[in-house]
């Protein structure tokens, strides 16, 4: 049996799985929490994959990995290979002015949808570097090499192979021309572009006043362990890889390219042309699977690649599983029970409507916006309405998304933490407006991050899955009614 690893390093934690390359069947798995926060120093992602790698069974029979991770982070390094200053998380909306200057300087949302496809937004990496250059100039001229949380730690763990595994820890980073990314991943930047497979370097000298070491676009089955020829590492090169899925070393663990955590929940959910996906967790995204570029002026959908060679036009939303968690807080109970409480209140909420921007809001983009709860009578003063009221809140949020990337789906699939919730999936299609099929529960970045390292193989991959369970119920309109009413009622965080 070969056996592949996949890895998902997400804002709260990592994740392993070791799967059967040829199957899919999983026989081990390990995880380790991440710290809070909205910058981190990305040694402590690399000391949490360490202990999850050490939960998982270590990866002494492993063949191939692929590490999946939270997208737009940015990682500063110097000429040394160390990093510049704490990551940036994609969460992280302290350049949210930096993004709207960008926007202005290049003539506005259109250029930009033009440009690279996507509009870019406090969460956007080139954002940061435009905020990093402003408010930090003297780390801002370190800078050597600017990357993605996924390519970081896949640049750590390429130079640790070959060294025991107790060694990793200490390992000594590799040369920064070593650093790898994917079209997928780095298409949340802001400086490349999925039409034309190239970095856009104009763009990040005009928001960085320079073009620091950028990561090689890999192709979707080359080997990251393998540096480029040295006429393959200027800058803005998309390679395939110097060994294919046949190449490399035998008895080295292979490295698939990895991507951004959105991209490998499509394949690990096994997303194809016409559907679209909500994911659920820390964020709420919906995506869909498409055979060309998008391109939206308005900048509520981001058109990024994926890691296939297609594209995944996206929505996302800051406010999703945690929405959620401040209910459960608020009303005292856990989770289990908030989801209990919230199916014996009636669609609707009896009017009690709840706009989740929580943590500000990436669509609509208001980042320094607060919540807002509307409609509380002496009736729906009750645990049981706010809990329905939020959970409906947070799928409101994301039904926007579904309208703003203006398909109709042949299938809408639910999945990610907060998806596991029996109350989030009866309630999803009064919101909706149609039923959805909800995969059984799987840690589902990883899990396509596996299926990347078996691709890398050439596996005979046959990862069919459990039918999904399906949920139908009557639309209830009121619900995005009231909650498009409430919207602009929202207030801003004091500054």
């Amino acid at each position: 049996m070969t056996l592949v690893a996949g890895v998902d390093s997400s804002t709260q934690s990592c994740k392993v799985v070791i799967r059967d390359a040829a199957t899919g069947r999983l026989v081990r798995q390990g995880r380790a929490a991440h710290p809070e926060g909205t910058e981190v120093h990305p040694e402590h992602w690399w000391a949490a994959f360490l202990r999850a790698v050490k939960e998982a069974g270590g990866l002494d029979d492993v063949a191939a990995i692929s590490v999946a991770g939270q997208q737009h982070g940015m990682v500063c390094l110097d000429e040394t290979g160390q990093v510049v200053r704490d990551a940036l998380l994609w969460n992280d909306t302290r350049s949210a002015a930096a993004a709207a200057a960008l926007v202005a300087e290049l003539g506005g949302p259109a250029a930009w949808a033009e440009a690279v496809g996507s509009v870019p937004v406090a969460s956007f990496t080139i954002t940061k570097l435009r905020w990093l250059a402003e408010l930090e100039p003297d780390n801002a001229r370190r800078v050597a090499a600017v990357c993605l949380p996924h390519d970081w730690l896949t640049w750590r763990l390429a130079g640790a192979l070959g060294l025991p595994f107790e060694a990793w820890a200490d390992a000594p980073p590799p040369p920064l021309d070593h650093l790898t990314t994917d079209r997928g991943d780095v298409s949340g930047t802001g400086y490349w572009s999925p039409a034309t497979g190239a970095y856009r370097t104009d763009l990040l000298k005009a928001a960085f006043g320079a073009v620091p070491l950028l990561p090689r676009v890999l192709g979707p089955i080359a080997d990251a362990a393998t540096p480029a020829a040295p006429d393959a590492l200027a800058r803005g090169v998309t390679t395939a890889g110097a060994s294919s899925r046949r190449g490399g070393d035998a008895g080295r663990m292979r490295i698939a390219p990895g991507t951004g955590d959105n991209m490998a929940a499509a394949l690990g959910v096994g997303a194809r042309p016409g559907d679209v996906v909500v994911s659920i967790g820390t964020s709420g995204t919906v995506f869909a699977v498409s055979d060309a570029p998008s391109a939206d002026p308005s900048g509520q959908v981001a058109g990024f690649a994926d890691a296939t060679g297609r594209f995944l036009p996206l929505v996302c939303t800051l406010n999703a599983a945690r929405v959620m968690d401040a209910a459960a807080r608020l009303t005292g109970v856990d989770l289990d029970r908030l989801g209990e409480l919230a199916l014996q209140a009636p669609a609707g909420a009896g009017g009690l409507t709840l706009v989740p921007y929580l943590e500000g809001e990436r669509t609509p983009n208001q980042p320094t916006a607060t919540g807002a709860v509307h409609g509380l009578t002496l009736a729906t003063s009750t645990p049981a309405h706010l809990a329905r009221a939020a959970i409906e809140g947070m799928l409101c949020g994301l039904a926007d998304g579904l309208d703003a990337l203006g398909r109709t789906p042949e299938r809408v699939l639910l999945i990610g933490g907060g998806a596991r919730s029996e109350a989030v999936r009866r309630i999803a299609p009064t919101v909706f407006g149609r039923p959805v099929l909800a995969p059984p529960p799987g840690e589902y970045v990883a899990d396509g991050a596996a299926y990347q390292a078996a691709w890398l193989l050439d596996a005979e991959v046959d990862w069919s899955s459990q039918e999904a369970a399906v949920y139908e119920a009557d639309a209830v309109p009121d619900i995005r009614h009231r909650y498009a009413a409430a919207r602009p009622h929202i207030l801003d965080r004091p500054h």
